[in-house]
């Protein structure tokens, strides 16, 4: 298992893995032309934006691509798993890396409607902030924080 650092050369990797997951984790509570249109090459060019604002992302790879994030100072985004290779311990090792990388108290925000992001930030010793961003249809993101 590595890590391996998102540059131009790979990022077509980290843009799929994103397009993917991202489609699979929102199709329940998006319109499908919402969901459709977060192509791989929707998601280069966001990741490509986010990288220009100082993000670094990362690709797990155990014989194959698995899963990626991204770090900011102690703001830890954009964990995806892809869909066949969740439950087998990738969500993990991706926030163990990404906590390791944070200079301080690693944080991140969720969905409030992402309850298996929820279970997995508590199993890590996350717990919720308080502080909140009401997004559209009474969703909400929610920010935790490592306490452990």
């Amino acid at each position: 298992m590595s890590f391996e650092l998102v540059t131009k050369q790979n990022i077509a990797i980290a843009a799929e893995i994103h397009a993917i997951s991202w489609r699979e984790s929102h199709k329940s509570f998006c319109s499908k032309e919402f969901v459709d249109a977060h192509t791989t090459e929707r998601q280069m060019r966001f990741i490509e934006r986010e990288m220009e604002s100082g993000k670094e992302f990362y690709i797990l790879y155990d014989t194959e691509a698995k899963g990626i994030v991204s770090i900011k100072d102690n703001l830890i985004e954009n964990l995806y798993v892809l869909p066949s290779a969740q439950q087998k311990g990738y969500g993990s090792k991706l926030l163990k890396y990404a906590e390791e990388k944070c200079p301080g108290v690693p944080k991140l925000w969720i969905l409030s409607n992402n309850n298996a992001a929820k279970n997995l930030y508590i199993k890590h010793g996350y717990t919720f902030t308080g502080n909140v961003k009401s997004l559209k249809n009474e969703l909400q993101e929610l920010e935790m924080q490592l306490t452990r």
